[in-house]
């Protein structure tokens, strides 16, 4: 079917092209034949008067109109699938939905396993593929390459819907001998003590906590730093260092670890773990669906004790005394 004279067909593979960046795997994604699928190239070629991919190695290198393209063909499939073609009533026992969302090792650990769980009682031919955050999952969620993404809501942008999940807190870990962690930790001593930290995705994007500090020039000292959550207890091990971890995964993680937990300063904040979704698939009923469960599984949960989040109203003076120190000596 031809269009404003462009063969329709040909966006389809244009969209295999940019996501594979192979011309083998773009075919075989869409069934066509390799010399159908070159076929399909010189004719996009043809039609927008550009190269549109040049070769490097095996790889399709996409020029700039190429990456132009990508974006708009991209979201105009997807209205295609989600309105016009994907119209029959959904029925959860019977889809084979395959639902791709990034996420982290935490959020993993703490609370998608139990939507994992629940989904393979409910919808069993359902499945996942789970996926380590990037540094560009808005761009992800934009081109429709992910179903969901399960971050802190302060990372997330106002380009797609959210909606909030649970709240969780950040706690200091060590390992059970240091004697560091026996009295109430200040933040002083918290600043002077050596860590083990995370930098998260290709451009290492600093950690909540470390977002904290920097806004107030703060720099504490980092000996070691790790890709994830979950590998910060075994640098502890041993070892007089600490960790700032969030408080669902440290009681996970104390089950099978020898930890020390400590209260931080009360100053650092809590966080609100959300998740976002494509906009183009704001009314899809399989998406819908899904959240609803994410929802569901949230509220379950169960709530931090009020008691872990208390410090005394003399440890807050403590506290806010020391951040004024710690700024006044960087000024």
């Amino acid at each position: 079917m031809r269009f404003k004279g462009l063969d329709l067909n040909l966006l389809v593979a244009l969209d295999a092209l940019m996501t594979e960046r192979s011309l083998t795997a773009a075919a075989r994604k869409i069934n066509l034949s390799q010399p159908a699928m070159s076929a399909a190239v010189a004719r996009l070629r043809s039609y927008f008067r550009d190269e549109l991919f040049a070769m490097r190695g095996r790889e399709l290198v996409p020029t700039a109109r190429a990456e132009g393209l990508a974006a708009p063909v991209r979201e105009a499939l997807m209205h295609i699938q989600l309105s016009i073609i994907a119209c029959d009533a959904f029925d959860p026992a019977q889809s084979t939905r395959r639902f791709r969302i990034g996420l982290s090792d935490f959020m993993t650990v703490v609370f998608f396993r139990h939507v994992v769980e629940r989904v393979a009682r409910e919808a069993p031919a359902v499945s996942f593929e789970l996926v380590a955050l990037t540094d560009e999952h808005d761009e992800l969620l934009r081109r429709g390459e992910v179903d969901f993404v399960i971050l802190p809501e302060l990372f997330m942008s106002s380009a797609h819907p959210r909606i909030a999940l649970f709240e969780d807190r950040l706690v200091c870990v060590g390992c059970s001998t240091n004697g560091q962690l026996q009295r109430r930790l200040t933040f002083d001593r918290y600043m002077s003590m050596g860590h083990v930290a995370v930098k998260v995705g290709v451009g290492r994007k600093p950690p909540i906590e470390e977002c904290f500090l920097l806004d107030r020039a703060l720099n504490r000292r980092i000996d070691v730093f790790v890709q994830s959550y979950g590998m910060i207890p075994p640098m502890l091990e041993g070892t007089s260092r600490i960790g700032t971890m969030p408080f669902r995964l440290v009681q996970h993680f104390e089950k099978m670890a020898p930890l020390r937990i400590a209260e931080l300063p009360q100053s650092f904040p809590t966080f609100t773990e959300a998740v976002q979704w494509p906009v183009l698939h704001n009314s899809d009923p399989e998406s819908i669906w899904m959240r609803e469960i994410l929802l569901q599984e949230a509220a379950r949960m169960t709530s931090v004790p009020d008691e872990c989040s208390m410090i005394s109203a003399s440890g807050q003076a403590e506290t806010d005394g020391s951040l004024a120190r710690a700024a006044s000596r960087l000024s």
